[in-house]
């Protein structure tokens, strides 16, 4: 897509969201990705979708909404999404999960697998924004399985930004971003820049070759994954959902784990008033009977 497709205008300058616009906006954005904008979100909604305005020269939002909607490629569609997404994440946020993988998950899946001659391992951080969780996931992986060398681990990493993905495919982390991790961690698993890179660290090959980053969004009415996971962390990307939208999305990971897998999501959420067949274990975290 190119910016000759869209019309020149000669507004500038801020922007003013209609009430019409704004819910044009909310039924696309919940049509599209399943995230639900309530009438708090409207200011977020008019500045985060300014700059699309300005970055194709039109005049109001309801040309930029005709725009998109008149978008073959899909592509303008991808960055409106991009925009509107909110994306917070850091290494071992909740580290009650990576406790509870350590002391509980890891050892029933080592000695299940250990049982049956399986060797494969298959992990899915729905919601991965920039990276820090799945590389969180396969640093823990790593620490906590006997010889993982010896294990088929796999990690999928997914989001509906293409930005944040891109992010999190480098691996390239400021100071800020590393400095409330361990030092044993960030040595173990970072290589440390210098020169022009000073300041940046850069998580090593051998966890990277762990995760496969993918863009894919969950109101695809089919998961069409191969493989079932092991277990499953989507936190803090539920509470963008309306009750019927989380209901239908915890059956598809229900239904995408293996027997006894886990369902993590995150401390601001709650399955509560969702129909679902997940055996409750403690809060934010529901295990798929045996």
């Amino acid at each position: 897509m190119t910016q000759g497709k869209a019309k020149a205008s000669s507004s500038g300058g801020s922007y003013e969201l209609s009430e019409k616009e704004f819910r044009l906006f909310q039924q696309l954005v919940c049509n599209k990705s399943g995230i639900s904008l309530h009438e708090g979100k409207r200011e977020l909604v008019r500045t985060r979708l300014a700059s699309r305005l300005r970055a194709f020269g039109f005049g109001s939002y309801t040309e930029y909404y005709k725009f998109v909607e008149q978008d073959k490629t899909g592509e303008e569609l991808v960055s409106l999404l991009d925009a509107i997404s909110t994306n917070l994440t850091s290494f071992f946020r909740e580290n009650a999960h990576f406790e509870f993988l350590i002391k509980t998950v890891i050892p029933q899946i080592a000695e299940y697998k250990r049982k049956s001659g399986e060797k494969d391992v298959r992990v899915w951080s729905a919601g991965c924004s920039s990276g820090e969780e799945p590389y969180s996931l396969a640093f823990t992986l790593m620490d906590n399985m006997e010889t993982i060398q010896t294990w088929d681990v796999k990690i999928l990493a997914t989001d509906l930004s293409t930005d944040v993905l891109a992010i999190a495919a480098r691996g390239v982390y400021k100071n800020e971003k590393v400095k409330s991790i361990p030092p044993g961690v960030i040595r173990k698993y970072f290589q440390k820049g210098s020169g022009e890179n000073e300041g940046f660290y850069r998580v090593r090959p051998e966890a990277r070759r762990l995760i496969h980053f993918k863009r894919f969004n969950l109101m695809t009415s089919v998961f069409p994954f191969r493989h079932k996971f092991d277990f499953i962390f989507c936190r803090n990307v539920m509470i963008y959902f309306d009750k019927p939208t989380q209901e239908t999305l915890v059956n598809k990971y229900y239904n995408a784990l293996v027997p006894g897998g886990y369902l993590m999501i995150g401390h601001s959420e709650s399955l509560s008033g969702v129909k679902h067949n997940f055996k409750y274990d403690q809060p934010t975290i529901y295990r798929k009977p045996n």
